[in-house]
């Protein structure tokens, strides 16, 4: 499959879903951090395997376990039948959805099945609708939360925090000016939750701390280690201009790898929590580079409350596994909570593993 450069939003869409799939766009280093920690064995269970649990809840809901499927695509025609399939499965397993960036939606109304198509194959679960951060720079107008919100019958919005793929992109927009005000804005007036997401660089704890006094109930950590959307970008700027000169040949390098591990993230996040116990809680999701039961069951080890997954499912979508991967995830996760006598996954969260930074119990 050739890769499509283009100036078009909805071709950019297309073009994005291609690289990820055929591209070599993982992080080079550093890793998500996951490897760094080992789940901590308990040679008394006290549990059956049978009775054993991954269902959750998220935002007040129950979910079927501690697994989203996180923003991937939409606005460009074929990205209806992606996102038909993502959500017949996400149905099935009961699991959180999250949709690929509406830009394209609020550009063009001719995209807006890409993204409604969800809702009619999947009725009964959580989905989330998604929006960058220079769009809420700019500035969004009620009507264009409205539309968002409506158009797939929202159970919240994700904003999602890009600023280096903004740097890479070839029209890219890296004016940041106003997001962390307008998020306060726009969180003080959705009648639905506000999740903060970064796509691939991570959160740190004290933005987090931010983007929680601005009123976001979840962080989405997305760090480092899975898909550099640097490289991405990268990719399509070769193709269209040739060498990147923009960087230089000693500094590109650190720059695609640029972000913050994914198992970090998570334990910086984590440790605000003492500080607003009682006052207002949040949640935390871990993605960037999840590719296994046992990245979930350390995430929520580490003290995440649930993972989220796109480049491997994606993939998995892709060569037509997405279902045998996601059971044979949760199969991977109830082992782990097996093996650590976790009966269901708040019993998970409080077994700390085994790690360098880890924290005792």
């Amino acid at each position: 499959m050739s890769t499509i450069i283009t100036n078009s939003t909805a071709e950019r869409k297309h073009s994005h879903v291609d690289i990820c799939l055929n591209g070599d766009v993982a992080f080079s280093t550093p890793t998500t951090g996951f490897e760094r920690y080992r789940l901590r064995h308990n040679a008394l269970p006290e549990v059956s395997f049978a009775d054993i649990t991954t269902e959750s809840r998220f935002l007040g809901r129950r979910i079927g376990a501690p697994l989203m499927i996180s923003s991937m695509t939409g606005g460009y025609s074929e990205a209806a039948e992606l996102n038909r399939q993502l959500a017949e499965t996400a149905e099935r397993f009961q699991l959180p959805l999250g949709v690929g960036s509406m830009r394209q939606a609020l550009e063009d109304d001719a995209y807006r099945d890409s993204f409604s198509v969800v809702r009619r194959h999947a009725p009964t679960i959580q989905i989330f609708a998604n929006i960058g951060a220079p769009e809420v720079a700019k500035g969004l107008s009620e009507k264009d939360l409205h539309i968002m919100l409506e158009m797939i019958r929202a159970d919240g919005l994700i904003i999602h925090l890009n600023a280096a793929q903004e740097l890479f992109q070839p029209e890219g927009g890296t004016d940041f000016r106003r997001v962390l005000d307008n998020i306060a804005d726009i969180a003080a007036k959705l009648p639905v939750p506000v999740i903060a997401k970064e796509v691939g660089c991570g959160i740190s704890g004290p933005v987090a701390r931010k983007l929680l006094d601005a009123g976001v109930q979840v962080i989405d950590v997305a760090g480092a280690g899975g898909i550099s959307w640097q490289k991405v970008e990268e990719a399509r700027y070769t193709r269209r201009f040739g060498t990147d000169t923009r960087f230089s040949q000693e500094g590109i390098e650190e720059l695609l790898n640029w972000g913050i591990p994914t198992a970090d993230c998570v334990l910086e996040v984590d440790a605000l929590r003492p500080k607003t116990a009682g006052t207002r809680p949040f949640s935390i999701i871990a993605s960037g580079g999840i590719q296994s039961g046992l990245d979930i069951a350390k995430s929520i080890a580490l003290g995440a409350d649930l993972a989220a997954s796109a480049g491997a499912l994606l993939r998995a979508l892709h060569h037509g596994t997405l279902e045998a991967t996601i059971t044979a995830w949760l199969q991977d996760l109830r082992a782990s909570m097996f093996l650590t006598g976790s009966a269901n996954v708040a019993e998970l969260q409080n077994n700390r593993p085994i790690g360098d930074t880890a924290k005792q119990p």
